[in-house]
C-alpha cells in the first residue's frame, strides 16, 4: 500500500465540493432554461387563445387579455400571471384583414428567489376577426 502524504489529506474531500458546486450550478442553469421555454410556449399560446376568443363575433377586444391572463395562470401559476402585462387591439394587415392581437410583456421567475425576474418575455399571439 502506498502512504498517504500529510500535505495531500482531506484534498479529496475539497476536489468533491469544487466539483460538487459546479454540477449543481449546471444543472440549476439547464432547469432554468427548461422552466423560461415552458413558460414562454405557455405565454404564447395563451395569448393565441386570447386573441382567438376576442377575434370571435359579438366579442369586445378587451376581453382577450383577461381570457389570456386566465388561461396563464390556469397553465402555470397565478403569480406567473400577475407577472405579466397584456394589451389587446385591433388593427388591419397589408391584406385587408381585420386582425386582433395580444401583446404580453413581462419576465419569467428564476428558480432561485433571491435573483428576482431576471429573464424578460414578450411574445405576440394574433387572430383574423370574424364579420359580425
Amino acid at each position: 500500500m502506498a502512504e498517504v502524504d500529510d500535505r495531500e489529506r482531506g484534498s479529496a474531500v475539497v476536489d468533491f465540493v469544487l466539483v460538487s458546486v459546479l454540477v449543481v450550478v449546471l444543472l440549476l442553469a439547464v432547469l432554468q432554461v427548461a422552466v423560461y421555454v415552458h413558460v414562454r410556449n405557455v405565454v404564447t399560446a395563451s395569448a393565441q387563445e386570447g386573441a382567438r376568443y376576442a377575434a370571435n363575433a359579438d366579442v369586445p377586444t378587451g376581453a382577450a387579455t383577461g381570457r389570456t391572463l386566465a388561461t396563464v395562470a390556469r397553465a402555470t401559476s397565478a403569480g406567473t400571471a400577475v407577472g405579466l402585462v397584456c394589451t389587446a387591439a385591433e388593427g388591419v394587415d397589408g391584406t385587408g384583414l381585420v386582425l386582433v392581437s395580444v401583446r404580453c410583456t413581462g419576465a419569467v421567475p428564476t428558480l432561485l428567489a433571491g435573483l428576482g425576474d431576471l429573464l424578460p418575455l414578450d411574445v405576440t399571439g394574433r387572430a383574423v376577426e370574424e364579420a359580425a
